[in-house]
């Protein structure tokens, strides 16, 4: 989840939306039932057996986390504002087309707030998903998942507090000492680590944040709480009016808790008969993140265009968006493994994210698969071992 405001300049964003359509040159359906634009370029997805159009479901309104899997939509792109859903020809790195169609579903409000997993699982024309790899874990016996791409290497969820009320806190272990009231999402997997851990009291954890501010402007700097590191500091700090002074923070990724955030899916079962299509798109994907992090000028105006048209409440703003990039790189939120790579994963941290969260699922009755393997939930068989970040 995320924080989201109340929306203003709600007739300008219509007539935002009714120009930037027509700019687009065509006419919406029209466009939606017209195949890809252009030369196919080096990479031919539909010979390699890709559908005609490659659906993938997001887990929250577009923003720069996502920015990789937008960068592969090419400049014929057609927004549907009531699906929240935009689609155009699937571009490589050159900016060619690929012979096939992209489609970027919207999540979280788009979805009703349901799950990537059971989203896939309710609706087959779902191609790919952005699940973390701890989601996988609890569905596993019900609505298993394999992970081909991990576009995040670590998460950017965090634990923010105020300096000024606690200046020694340097740490998510700090804030225990404190007592400080620590707000997170209800049911998140990553407190009942925290607590299960000891990192912090589970007396001093309250699962009422609702992704607004109104609970940490209320307590004046005395509760701590969850967020993004690529957006709500940013977001505190200087687009907050009743709070507009700096946060700290610590990644959960930090405290020892390391799921691969928004990993591009497959459902298990259709893995063998996609495996043609994977071994030609994945790469395309791998690349297409680089790029954004290099130059996400382009990206970044088709995700405020989104987020405008969509109007779901979500507001995102050019300084977000470019913190967030910074973020990213600075942080190594999108970057390499250890071995140089990107996108890959590694099954020992797999490993560590099951044996850390079995008993939570467990006890929450969503138990995991049986004899559940990191083989079950990821894959780096269609990597490109070549493809790095920048360093």
């Amino acid at each position: 989840m995320r924080s989201t405001t109340n929306k203003a300049g709600l007739v300008a964003g219509a007539l935002l939306a009714s120009i930037v359509l027509s700019a687009c040159g065509s006419d919406e359906e029209s466009s939606a039932a017209a195949g890809p634009s252009g030369e196919v370029g080096a990479t031919d997805l539909a010979a390699a057996g890709c559908p005609d159009t490659v659906v993938v479901q997001t887990d929250w309104n577009p923003e720069s986390e996502h920015g990789g899997l937008y960068e592969s939509l090419g400049e014929d792109y057609v927004v549907d504002a009531d699906t929240k859903t935009v689609s155009g020809t699937l571009i490589d790195s050159a900016g060619d087309s690929t012979g096939v169609k992209l489609e970027i579903r919207a999540g979280g409000p788009a979805i009703g707030f349901q799950t990537v997993t059971a989203q896939m699982y309710a609706d087959d024309s779902i191609d790919m998903g952005y699940i973390a790899t701890d989601e996988a874990i609890q569905n596993s016996a019900e609505q298993p998942t394999t992970a081909v791409l991990a576009p995040l290497e670590k998460s950017p969820t965090m634990i923010m507090w105020d300096p000024s009320t606690y200046p020694d806190v340097q740490s998510i272990a700090d804030l225990k000492g404190t007592g400080a009231t620590v707000r997170y999402f209800e049911g998140s997997a990553y407190m009942a680590y925290l607590t299960g851990a000891g990192i912090l009291d589970p007396g001093q954890v309250d699962g009422s944040y609702d992704g607004t501010p109104a609970g940490f402007v209320a307590a004046e700097g005395k509760a701590a709480q969850q967020g993004f590191a690529s957006a709500e500091p940013y977001i505190y700090e200087n687009e907050v009016d009743s709070w507009g002074k700096p946060v700290d923070y610590q990644l959960v990724y930090d405290a020892g808790f390391q799921p691969y955030q928004s990993s591009m899916s497959v459902r298990t079962e259709d893995l063998e008969g996609m495996s043609e299509c994977l071994t030609a798109l994945v790469p395309v994907m791998q690349q297409a993140d680089v790029d954004y992090l290099a130059d996400p000028t382009r990206v970044n105006a088709i995700i405020l265009e989104l987020v405008e048209q969509y109007d779901t409440g979500w507001v995102y703003t050019q300084g977000v968006a470019d913190y967030s990039v910074q973020t990213q790189a600075e942080l190594g939120l999108v970057g390499n493994g250890p071995d140089d790579t990107h996108g890959n994963m590694d099954e020992a941290r797999v490993q560590t994210l099951i044996d850390q969260t079995t008993p939570i699922f467990t006890e929450q009755g969503t138990a995991p698969a049986d004899g559940i393997t990191p083989a079950d939930l990821v894959t780096n068989e269609f990597i490109d071992m070549s493809i790095s970040v920048a360093g």
